[in-house]
Order: C-alpha cells, then structure tokens, then sequence
C-alpha cells in the first residue's frame, strides 16, 4: 500500500490473526486434498499460490501455466512469486492469505517446515512443470490420483572434501539426523536449493562400504554422476510412500 500507516495497521491485525489461530490450535488451511470439495461446495472461487523457485525463469513459465487452467469455476492466482528457498516469511503468508505453496526445485528451510506443520499449510514440491499443473488440474477436478508422499530418513552435512582417482570426489560427513542409506535416494540441498537428485554411488565407514550410517557417526559419501560436492552439502536421504488421495 502506498500508506506506511495502513501498511502498519494490516500487519498488526495479521500477526493478531496468527496469535489466535495459535492459541485455538493447528488451523486447516487450503490443501490440494480439500480443493474439489471446496469447489463442489460452491463458496470458494480463487486458489491462492505462493511460488518459490530456483531461477526467475522457472517463476515465469509456471505462472503462465498455472494461470492457464483457470476456469469460470477457480482461478488460480500467484499471490507471490520469488527465487530462493521457501523460508518462514513465506509460511506466514500463506497461512495469512490461505494459500498453497509450490516449491520449484527448492525447499523449505527447517524453521519453516516446522512452521507450517504447525499452521497446517500444504507445501507441494516439484521438479517439472508439467507435473505442477497436471497435479492442481487433478485436484480441482476431483481426480486425484494416489498421492506420492515423501518420507525423510536423515539429514547428513559434508564437512570435507576428498579426491579419489577411482570415484571422483568423497565427501567426508556427519549424520545430524536419522540415517543414510545406499537404498533410498539422495537430495543434495545448497542454501535451500536442490542441486543434485538421485544415489548414492558409495557409502563408506572408514574404508568399508556398508548399507546405512546411523545419527552421530560419520560416514564417506560419493553421488552417482554428480562430482560437484561442497563443504557444507547437506544431504538429504529419502523415500517414496504412495497414499491414497483424499477428497
């Protein structure tokens, strides 16, 4: 708003807003699952989206496509659209404008993950944009297909950089949190941006190779393809758990 006191007077009524829903408990927030019978209902006519995204590029073209599917009966607007990682600024609008939010090959920091189980705002991460707006089509049509929830075993931080003539560089790390697995897959996140998705090509303790590294030990790491690792990688095991949608 062009007012500096207007600006301050909604700011102040949202965090109240946020105070309440707080002391009430975990609100219900718009969700993919919720969307089609919001729809059906005949009361909600807007799904509000906050865009978070690697590049600018990629905030352009999803917009765009987003927005296409609008229909007499939705439309789909980008309330916000911005490049980094989803933090908890990000969160707080949601829950205050009732948004989704779209993570575009990048995540949420940890503060804002726990911020919005708490809010009860639905984060939905991608990697290609067909898939995004295939998604959100399927939910407003009330055909969503079984949903492919994501599971993380562990977080590992790489601490030191080795280099081996037969694998490439091996990343000395420690588990922070859960475990890392030769079997699940691997998400390499830098400064809230996935540079690298796929596997493990080894996974060491000391000089043995071994399935699974546990919280507190340190381990040896080498991604499969991928010889680009940093100091400070934080490596992020997961799987895939497919769950029924709910309407």
């Amino acid at each position: 708003v062009a007012d500096e006191k207007v600006a301050k007077k909604i700011t102040e009524q949202k965090i109240l807003e946020l105070r309440e829903r707080q002391m009430r408990g975990t609100p219900k927030h718009m969700s993919l699952e919720s969307l089609y019978s919001k729809l059906s209902d005949g009361n909600f006519k807007e799904l509000k989206i906050i865009l978070k995204a690697d590049v600018q590029g990629s905030i352009e073209a999803l917009t765009q496509s987003l927005e296409k599917i609008s229909s007499e009966k939705c439309h789909l607007h980008v309330i916000h659209g911005i490049v980094g990682g989803i933090n908890e600024s990000d969160v707080m609008l949601a829950a205050a404008s009732d948004a989704i939010i779209i993570g575009f090959h990048v995540k949420a920091d940890p503060k804002a993950q726990v911020l919005a189980e708490k809010e009860g705002v639905d984060i939905r991460y991608y990697s290609i944009i067909y898939e995004a707006v295939e998604k959100l089509r399927k939910a407003m049509e009330g055909i969503l297909e079984p949903d492919l929830k994501e599971v993380v075993e562990g977080k590992t931080k790489v601490r030191q950089i080795f280099k081996s003539s037969r694998v490439g560089n091996i990343g000395g790390a420690m588990v922070l949190k859960g475990r890392i697995t030769r079997q699940h897959r691997v998400r390499l996140v830098r400064d809230n941006v996935v540079i690298f998705d796929g596997k493990l090509s080894s996974l060491k303790r000391f000089k043995d190779d071994v399935k699974e590294v546990a919280e507190g030990y340190e381990c040896g790491v080498a991604l499969e393809g991928f010889n680009d690792l940093h100091e400070g990688d934080m490596l992020e095991s997961y799987r895939i758990d497919k769950t029924a949608a709910k309407l």
